[in-house]
């Protein structure tokens, strides 16, 4: 139970207590959804942070869970909990359209494996979510027709950012408490940071995305977004273990949360490169050393670490993920080019400069970096930097129409996120804070291999730092 001051996002907790109470019971939050649905699609500018609903399917789960409390045998924590996944992944009955308007013609006849592990856990999926399109870009802007681009519920002329878009858009939103993501260079961590909700990618492997679109199968991980790091625990708890039919995560030790409510932070060693932590806009930099600060107040020690190389791991994490997409989309590159947006074509056509010679040289860094990692991990416990360098972008009016392409913008956004998807060590996002502009600003905690425990612990401690929660100026009280 985690209580922050000011305005209080509706989490997991919140359901629960509703429907354990009698309250409200899964089918009546049910039918509030679909009204709120409905009213995002007419809203000026639409929300679009849902692409794709059928009021059916989520009134047949939600009269399942409202039948289990009834008969107090319920499945999980997350029984009868609205969650969304982003349209990368299989999910019956939608169309797995993943950000294109060429891709998905039939309806799936079955689900990917974390959309099978929600619903066994009883989770009420009330649809497939926004994204950029084929996951090629941080901002979420996708104008084609099926998708139009995901308003950050912030400020609505704003991006959320991507390629998770509409994940992030609809937890912010109200929408729902939970919503799944991938990240292959801070997909799931860029939007969390825009839209100021929590978003963790797990270690490389740790959930599995078996039965999503394999972009880039070196550096994609999964993970939930959520309002707050008890939330994301508790889904990254359910939806993290080995996958029989997903080779990447077969050997991965046992998922804990040991130690996660320790009362403070003692013993435990934070790691800060200043050089590369202070690359930020002046307003993320002053309020993530507050937040440093205030990590060492609770009895950690901050320690100076120094990240090797980081200039050659943003260009061979660009080179990796750039090659196994266009390795993947070939195809699609030479039947569906004309289909496809402006900007997607433009990184499709400039991932295939690569050679095989650049792809073995950046494969060499990823194994050097990883040494570097290792060696950094046996004297600190975790590395701390901002999230994202700045705060939400601008909407132009030029995107709606055309979309954008801003590759300066893309390399600034990913700094600090290129890490962990190279390497693929755990990352975890949490707001603590907002701009002049009331846009909300994010901080980076990444731990080593399979320790996303620790991040845990201090994400919660994070949320302490936060000393007031501001309302989104899109939010739909689902329990109302």
């Amino acid at each position: 139970d985690s209580a922050s001051n000011g305005f209080n996002f509706k989490g997991i907790k919140d359901y629960l207590d509703c429907y354990r109470s009698g309250k409200l019971t899964p089918s009546q939050v049910a039918k509030n959804i679909i009204a709120m649905l409905e009213d995002c699609d007419k809203s000026t500018p639409p929300l679009r942070a849902i692409v794709q609903w059928d009021q059916e399917q989520i009134m047949q789960m939600a009269e399942a869970s409202t039948a289990r409390y009834q008969n107090k045998c319920t499945l999980s924590y997350l029984d009868g909990i609205p969650v969304c996944l982003k349209e990368e992944f299989k999910v019956v009955p939608y169309h797995h359209r993943v950000g294109t308007v060429y891709l998905g013609t039939q309806p799936e006849t079955e689900d990917a494996a974390v959309a099978k592990k929600l619903r066994e856990a009883g989770a009420v999926i009330i649809g497939v979510s926004n994204m950029h399109e084929l996951g090629t870009g941080t901002t979420g802007c996708n104008p084609n027709r099926y998708h139009k681009i995901a308003r950050n519920p912030y400020k609505t002329d704003h991006f959320t950012g991507g390629s998770s878009s509409g994940s992030a858009a609809a937890v912010a939103a109200g929408l729902c408490p939970v919503a799944i993501g991938t990240d292959g260079g801070g997909s799931v961590r860029i939007p969390a940071s825009f839209c100021g909700v929590v978003g963790l990618k797990g270690t490389f492997g740790r959930i599995s995305s078996r039965g999503s679109l394999p972009l880039s199968y070196s550096t994609v991980s999964v993970g939930p977004f959520c309002t707050s790091v008890a939330d994301a625990a508790i889904v990254y708890s359910i939806l993290a273990e080995p996958d029989p039919l997903y080779p990447y995560g077969q050997k991965q030790p046992k998922a804990t949360l040991s130690g996660m409510c320790a009362p403070d932070l003692k013993g435990l060693k934070l790691g800060v490169d200043w050089t590369y932590f202070k690359a930020c806009d002046a307003e993320v930099l002053s309020i993530c050393e507050k937040a440093v600060e205030h990590l060492r107040s609770l009895g950690a020690s901050v320690v100076e670490v120094s990240l090797p190389e980081m200039e050659e791991v943003k260009t061979a994490h660009a080179i990796c993920i750039l090659s196994e997409m266009r390795d993947f989309l070939q195809p699609d590159f030479n039947k569906h080019f004309h289909e496809m947006n402006l900007d997607t074509r433009a990184n499709l056509a400039l991932a295939c400069q690569f050679t095989a010679l650049d792809y073995i040289t950046a494969n060499r860094q990823r194994t050097r970096s990883m040494r570097f990692l290792q060696e950094i991990f046996t004297t600190v416990n975790c590395i701390l930097t901002p999230a994202v360098p700045c705060t939400a972008p601008r909407i132009c009016e030029s995107d709606l129409l055309t979309g954008c392409s801003d590759l300066s913008f893309t390399v600034q956004s990913m700094r600090f996120m290129q890490l962990a998807n190279f390497t693929g060590i755990p990352g975890l996002v949490v707001p603590i804070g907002y701009s002049t502009a009331g846009l909300p600003i994010g901080f980076q905690v990444m731990a080593k291999w399979w320790d996303e425990a620790v991040l845990l612990r201090i994400g919660l401690k994070l949320e302490q730092f936060r000393c007031h929660t501001k309302k989104p100026s899109v939010y739909y009280d689902i329990l109302a």
